[in-house]
């Protein structure tokens, strides 16, 4: 929100402007990233002894003597443990193989392979819808009964087919019906038998996934909490740990690196100190970075994705927390130009940001022309054009104060300042693969694009509402939704979950666009997936990382496994 009178208050004596203070906790992390000694020796032996296990990893994927449901398991084990990167072609080679095997009839397995075990046929669902092949969800039908749709109350005791059918249920789509019962069936079944289970690798995974879906949450950090279920199993393979255990630490050394160069450019900079309204959050911006794509080819992209968080958490701080709307008006205005001459309109205070954002493109352009690809600069500062235009259009409804727009038309900003079209526009520059005509289609805002932008608002609308409420904002989605259809706060949010619940459907749907490759829509994909583990449980997990996002980065960066 612009400048307003609300309940805190400071005054900024040089132009008598009265701004509210958002106090925001300072940063978790000190100094803790300000330095990375990569071990180059350690490094080169992990990276010998991963070489020989990569290829008995890959001799067992392409093994001929192996069952489909045996294979079935092991790709859903290498992905699970993060090492499905390596693997790419033979995964989709089987997963294929797979996907042919249910012929005409639509027999999830051939006769001799389990066919009517519900664990395996809920997982191969689950491994080819995944990977975007459209496995149909009337193969679950063989386990209903009668013709209203229930599930056979005999497999109420199968805690593994359970298990594996709650989580195929995440991957269900608008009108598969077969599905929204299975989800209900699963989940009420696994509620209820969850306390009562002997501790085992089987209880915690039961109580995790009811807490946290294998589709929704974010792989690097469902893979640091796999590893360390998965070596509790009696049959876990000792090959595939290792390996798992190596990348691992073997890829947290380049992370911890790539922090460290971010952290060090923070800090050159030293926006917070000289800009004290605004959260100090890089570390939490790489986290969300490495959420979008950990894999080591994408180093420097990772890296530009979270310079660009950071600053346009910035951004979004002078918006919604400080600047009147008469500078934001000219700031908007400036972003527009892209011209550094615009500068000496703005206040000190902006001229600080205006810089900052006007010198970070033109590194990403020196960065990026050598390879051909300044037009991906051109895509993402539009982008950023684009973003701050709505920014300013929210913070005009907050000083109007008396304009509480419909739902509809708040969406309409909001969908932008959700950001999935702007980061992912980001996410893409480092990203060699994305061709114009990836950015195109990213520019045409597809479906996929959209619905991600409502989980995204939606998530982060419910978990900063009460924030947002001290701070004297009343244009929330929460509050349009309430005015319009004359329902209570908690009526509200019920409701506005349900709009969140029936979008990651879309999202499910969204995965099936042919006219990009699957890892250029998984860069939309992910940011509903940031969403979820920053704003779960209603909290506010970037703004207040102690409540959200510290044990991600304690797991992903601070901890490694011993070898």
């Amino acid at each position: 929100m612009a400048s307003k009178e609300v309940n805190n208050l400071t005054v900024n004596s040089r132009y008598d402007i009265v701004r509210p203070v958002a106090n925001f906790p300072p940063s978790l992390w000190g100094d803790l990233f300000s330095s990375s000694n990569m071990d180059i020796q350690l490094s080169d032996m992990y990276t010998e002894e991963i070489n020989v296990l990569k290829e008995e990893a890959r001799n067992m994927l392409i093994s001929c003597e192996s069952k489909l449901s045996e294979k079935l398991v092991l790709i859903d084990t290498i992905e699970r443990l993060g090492l499905s990167y390596h693997f790419e072609n033979e995964i989709e080679q089987q997963l294929a193989l797979a996907f042919n095997a249910y012929g005409s009839h639509l027999k999830i397995l051939e006769p001799d392979q389990e066919k009517d075990d519900l664990s395996f046929v809920a997982l191969q669902f689950r491994l080819l819808r995944q990977r975007a092949l459209d496995a149909p969800s009337s193969i679950f039908k063989s386990f209903t009964e009668n013709n209203n749709g229930e599930y056979k109350k005999a497999l109420s005791t199968d805690i593994e087919g359970l298990l594996s059918l709650y989580e195929a249920s995440y991957l269900r789509r608008q009108g598969d019906e077969v599905l929204d019962e299975a989800f209900s069936f699963s989940k009420t079944h696994l509620e209820s038998v969850a306390p009562n289970l002997p501790e085992s690798p089987l209880k915690k995974q039961v109580l995790h996934a009811l807490d946290q879906s294998l589709l929704r949450g974010t792989p690097r950090v469902e893979t640091r909490r796999f590893i360390s279920l998965y070596q509790e199993l009696e049959s876990k393979n000792e090959s595939l740990l290792r390996l798992s255990k190596l990348d691992f630490n073997l890829l947290q050394m380049l992370h911890k690196k790539e922090i460290c160069e971010l952290t060090g450019w923070w800090k050159e900079m030293d926006l917070i100190s000289k800009l004290t309204y605004a959260r100090d959050r890089v570390v939490e911006c790489y986290v969300w970075a490495l959420a979008v794509y950990h894999e080591p080819q994408y180093s420097s992209a990772r890296i530009m994705l979270a310079k660009t968080i950071a600053i346009v958490s910035v951004i979004d701080d002078t918006y919604d927390t400080y600047g009147t709307i008469e500078e934001l008006k000219v700031f908007t205005d400036a972003i527009q130009k892209w011209d550094m001459s615009e500068i000496d309109r703005l206040p000190d205070y902006m001229k600080i940001c205006y810089r900052v954002v006007l010198d970070l493109y033109e590194a990403f352009d020196a960065e990026l022309s050598p390879k051909g690809r300044s037009f991906a600069v051109h895509y993402a500062r539009e982008a950023m054009k684009e973003i701050v235009t709505s920014y300013y259009v929210e913070a005009k409804w907050f000083v109007e104060g008396d304009h509480l727009p419909l739902f509809d038309e708040y969406m309409g900003q909001a969908e932008i300042t959700a950001g999935a079209y702007f980061l992912t526009t980001t996410a893409y520059l480092g990203m060699d693969n994305a061709t114009i005509e990836a950015f195109n289609w990213l520019l045409a805002k597809p479906n996929i694009l959209k619905t991600c932008n409502v989980v995204v608002r939606i998530m982060d609308d419910i978990a900063t509402y009460e924030d947002e409420k001290k701070r004297g904002q009343v244009t929330t989605g929460i509050d349009c939704y309430m005015k319009e259809h004359s329902v209570s706060k908690q009526v509200a949010i019920q409701c506005l979950h349900e709009i969140v619940e029936v979008r990651w459907k879309e999202l499910n749907q969204g995965l099936m666009d042919k006219s990009v490759p699957l890892e250029i829509l998984m860069r939309v994909f992910n940011w509903a997936r940031v969403a979820e583990i920053t704003y779960k449980h209603k909290q506010d997990g970037y703004t207040y990382p102690e409540k959200g996002l510290k044990p991600h980065v304690v797991a992903l960066l601070l901890q490694s496994f011993k070898i």
